[in-house]
């Protein structure tokens, strides 16, 4: 399978803010999606090497500002191609800070809500949070940004560590075929070799040592 025809699904476009160690900080993500309706649940899903995912871990909340068409490029370029380790990247971005200490984003969005963690689960690159929406707009304002919007209309591109990432104008990755259930391993961020060991095939659980290298 190619990585390339996961494209084919449905993401939108939002900032994850968080109360960071020394200034509240926010990051572009585009994988939020609504879990069940009762009781109101959302997952999102966020890299290991994100400072937004670190800063999660200790608050257990953060807030998710719901990006419109209108909202300026830059301001996907401030939260989405820096970190907030290396310093604010609230700096030049309208936002206020909720009393929980989170910021939202205040530039053209659709709508915001805040939201306490109730579960998580990790996976080899990315955690998934799940969470309650505990407060958050009254209204929609605007149509909001869909991911195809931003690659096909501001030509955006995804950052290293998002789930959409897909290398330009790089061979595709070796790719890797369990000899038990025949599922393939192709990976743009993870080479096959630097799995851990523990590592088993997500179809049939065989271990990593049953696969084998294609030519």
């Amino acid at each position: 399978m190619y990585d390339n025809i996961l494209t084919s699904l449905s993401y939108g476009m939002f900032a994850l803010g968080v109360k960071g160690d020394h200034a509240p900080t926010a990051c572009i993500v585009n994988s939020v999606v609504q879990v069940s309706s009762y009781p109101t649940t959302i997952a999102v899903s966020v890299n290991h090497s994100n400072y937004t995912n670190e800063c999660i871990k200790k608050t257990g909340q953060f807030t998710v500002s719901v990006l419109s068409e209108n909202t300026s490029g830059a301001v996907i370029g401030a939260l989405g191609f820096n970190s907030g380790r290396d310093g604010n990247k609230l700096n030049n971005v309208k936002h206020k800070i909720l009393m929980e200490g989170a910021p939202v984003i205040q530039e053209d969005i659709c709508c915001w809500f805040l939201c306490r963690v109730v579960n998580s689960v990790e996976t080899i690159t990315h955690t998934i949070f799940i969470a309650e929406p505990i407060a958050g707009s009254e209204k929609i304002k605007g149509t909001p940004m869909t991911y195809a919007f931003y690659r096909n209309k501001i030509k955006g591109t995804s950052p290293l560590y998002a789930p959409t990432y897909i290398p330009e104008h790089e061979e595709l990755p070796e790719k890797y075929t369990c000899t038990i259930c025949k599922y393939q391993y192709r990976n743009s961020l993870i080479p096959f070799e630097e799995l851990p060991e523990t590592w088993s095939c997500p179809i049939c659980n065989a271990p990593k040592s049953v696969f084998r290298k294609e030519d």
